[in-house]
């Protein structure tokens, strides 16, 4: 059971992500302010995520010094008040679907980071380097299929009687400009959320206190978010909170998404690696293709269903590029016949896959 629970919690985190999606759109088809959405957001996964640090991890962790705090500052301006706040905005100005399809870039982009930083490997006179590249590049038609092509709308579920709010929920109740706006805003927070992912690896090696260090990123990133939504939101009107799709949104974001998805998710990375973490992606897009039919009303367009789709089909080109690679590398490395020669091909292939 040890053994399957990284599997089944990736699973669970991708759950997560969709219920976010969906309650995200409707709190914005609501009228709630993307900014003041991600400042509520972060408050309640702090306040959730607090107390659990102090009671289970404060007097067995180790003590945080300012270099590490220096850090996660800077790791939470990155994947919160930055990759949020433009990934909300995407949100607003496309669809729920559309959000769940370019998440999928997350996997692709973090390998791109990983292969900058020495990592990963991309060996282009190589049938798996050409595969990877392969990969990268239907990605990007997948980004460009999602921001410029519409296509046929296909019949909602429940398209009458949405049951949250999907008064701006019709894909086509958007602008061209609007639309190519959030999708470039997607794509930019896919690639700072990357970034973020990876980043967490050797923060967690410095500070393995998961709880605290998830306590500290959103008690940093509240206030982060918090200076961005009074600079972009001064009616003080619009930041109050009613029973509504705008409460419903920032208390699931902030308990699930924010606050257990945070912990689940560094609890994943340790064991095994950022790109484990980021390959279950896909799974989101098709749970969120029936979720927001049924709840939202969503009419989907045919773009944003073939993007993803190719978007997914570069994910999986890149991963078996990366699997055929590491067999290959595992099977050189088994065939050694000096014991005293260098692993090197070992080495490398073990630091791969933990990344």
């Amino acid at each position: 059971m040890d053994e399957k629970m990284p599997y089944l919690v990736a699973v669970l985190i991708q759950l997560i992500y969709t219920g976010n999606y969906i309650v995200s759109k409707a709190a914005f088809n609501g009228g709630m302010p993307t900014t003041v959405f991600v400042f509520y957001r972060q408050a309640i996964a702090f306040f959730c995520l607090f107390p659990l640090a102090i009671a289970l991890e404060s007097r067995r962790a180790p003590r945080m010094s300012p270099g590490i705090f220096i850090k996660i500052f800077f790791l939470s301006l990155l994947g919160i008040a930055c990759s949020l706040n433009m990934f909300n905005l995407g949100i607003k100005y496309t669809s729920s679907t559309v959000a769940s399809a370019v998440t999928n870039a997350v996997p692709v982009v973090t390998f791109a980071f990983a292969v900058l930083l020495r990592t990963e490997s991309l060996k282009l006179k190589e049938v798996t380097g050409i595969i990877k590249l392969f990969g990268i590049l239907l990605c990007l038609t997948g980004v460009l299929v999602l921001a410029l092509y519409e296509g046929p709308y296909l019949k909602s579920i429940n398209q009458d009687q949405p049951i949250l709010n999907g008064s701006s929920s019709k894909e086509g109740s958007h602008s061209k400009l609007e639309w190519i706006i959030g999708t470039f805003f997607m794509i930019l927070s896919a690639a700072t959320w990357s970034f973020w992912i990876i980043l967490q690896k050797p923060i967690l090696n410095q500070y393995p206190s998961k709880l605290i260090f998830s306590a500290t990123c959103n008690f940093l990133g509240t206030i982060q978010s918090f200076l961005v939504a009074t600079v972009a939101e001064r009616n003080f009107n619009k930041w109050k909170l009613h029973f509504d799709d705008g409460l419903l949104g920032v208390s699931y974001n902030g308990i699930f998404a924010s606050g257990i998805s945070f912990y689940l998710q560094a609890w994943c990375i340790e064991r095994k690696g950022a790109v484990f973490v980021a390959v279950w992606q896909p799974l989101s897009l098709l749970t969120t293709l029936a979720c927001s039919s049924f709840f939202l009303g969503e009419t989907i367009s045919l773009g944003s269903v073939l993007g993803g789709l190719l978007m997914v089909g570069g994910l999986y080109s890149v991963l078996w590029g990366k699997h055929k690679e590491s067999s290959e590398t595992r099977n050189i490395s088994s065939g050694r016949s000096n014991p005293n020669e260098p692993q090197v091909l070992g080495a490398v292939s073990n630091r791969d896959c933990s990344n």
